[in-house]
């Protein structure tokens, strides 16, 4: 988990970086490359985007299943926050939506810190080590799951450059390379603070119980809310099952809008360059064809892992994990072009750390292919 925040974080920093220093977004980057460059990303983009919005939203459908003890079938909660999400966007609510995760993440940080405190003297720390013992194919496996998500998927790099031009368009304020590169490194920070916690709850909690995680998404919800019930007390599970379920609901729209506004973006630089400050995408033609292509596709995949959470998950994040090395090479090619002036461009030692970054992602990957299919 530590070594895959590190080793991932030049390719997704360049994303604001590009966008602050272009006030383009990094897809006129890839255009810049060539026109290959733009089918790579339509092609990765096609090849992940399906699992990516499945895994979230049956994830969400269990939270609203342990949450507001919803009875029906995981397949018809998935079509229904779905279509939730797609009402929101077609009505424009997302920005009041946006508002109120603000409050709501901010209850479940201080709650996930508060329960790590709680926990730590529960965990018995001689099974921890910094490196794996009895290192095997079954690991590598799990391994290849989690570096594909953690923080995220490299996708999220062109959507933090469209963010990053969005927050200046609606602001009106043009923000530093300082200011943006602070934004998204207390993101990214904090992202990676999360993720240490809830390994930390697994150690105090789960880990050596002999209880096996949940296979399906309302059972492993259920052992979610436990993590913090079990340290925090029973009254916080209407507290956190809420908020748990809100975030992952704020996730499953995020999705659900940031991969057709980039396929949006994409059309367009297949036919034009982009002007520096240009209007983000509206919700076009082809903005909402690959909504409904994405709505339909990701509840197919639903139906089809409908017993088998894990199974779903661990697709989605290794196909984001084998893509990784290709975008991470397409961004550390767009921050060092022409168009970025000299100021902006990384120092001598991050061009490197990208560099190993790369090396590290495509041995990994490349060692993945090998063990699992020769």
């Amino acid at each position: 988990m530590l070594a895959a925040n590190i080793i991932k974080y030049p390719p997704f920093s360049f994303g604001p970086r590009y966008a602050a220093a272009t006030g383009t977004s990094l897809l006129e980057g890839y255009r810049r490359q060539g026109r290959w460059a733009l089918v790579l990303y339509a092609i990765l983009t096609a090849g992940t985007m399906f699992t990516v919005q499945a895994a979230v939203t049956v994830v969400t459908a269990g939270l609203a299943k342990a949450t507001l003890g919803a009875g029906s079938s995981l397949l018809f909660l998935s079509a229904g926050l779905t279509f939730a999400c797609m009402l929101i966007l077609y009505f424009g609510r997302f920005k009041l939506l946006d508002r109120l995760m603000k409050a709501v993440v901010a209850v479940l940080t201080v709650s996930t810190f508060a329960a790590t405190l709680l926990v730590l003297p529960r965990i018995d720390w001689s099974t921890f080590a910094l490196i794996p013992s009895g290192f095997d194919v079954k690991s590598a496996l799990f391994l290849a799951a989690l570096i594909g998500w953690m923080p995220s998927a490299i996708d999220i790099s062109v959507w933090h450059s469209l963010w990053t031009l969005a927050r200046k368009r609606d602001t009106g304020y043009a923000p530093t390379l300082r200011d943006s590169m602070l934004d998204f490194n207390i993101g990214y920070i904090g992202t990676a603070l999360l993720a240490f916690c809830f390994l930390m709850l697994g150690a105090g909690v789960m880990h050596g119980t002999g209880a096996p995680l949940a296979d399906k998404a309302g059972a492993f919800a259920y052992q979610v809310i436990a993590l913090y019930t079990s340290t925090l007390g029973e009254w916080s599970r209407p507290l956190i099952g809420t908020c748990a379920l809100l975030v992952m609901f704020s996730t499953t729209l995020t999705v659900i809008d940031g991969f057709p506004r980039a396929i949006s973006k994409l059309v367009r630089r297949f036919q034009t360059a982009e002007a520096a400050d240009e209007a983000l995408p509206g919700l076009d033609r082809a903005y909402w064809g690959a909504a409904l292509a994405l709505a339909l596709g990701s509840l197919l995949i639903v139906a089809y892992f409908l017993k088998s959470l894990s199974g779903l998950v661990d697709l989605a994040t290794t196909l984001s994990f084998l893509t990784a090395p290709i975008l991470s090479i397409l961004n550390h090619r767009a921050i060092l072009s022409d168009e970025v002036p000299v100021d902006f461009r990384p120092q001598a030692r991050m061009v490197t750390f990208s560099l190993i970054s790369i090396a590290i992602q495509s041995g990994f990957a490349l060692w993945y292919l090998w063990i699992r299919f020769f």
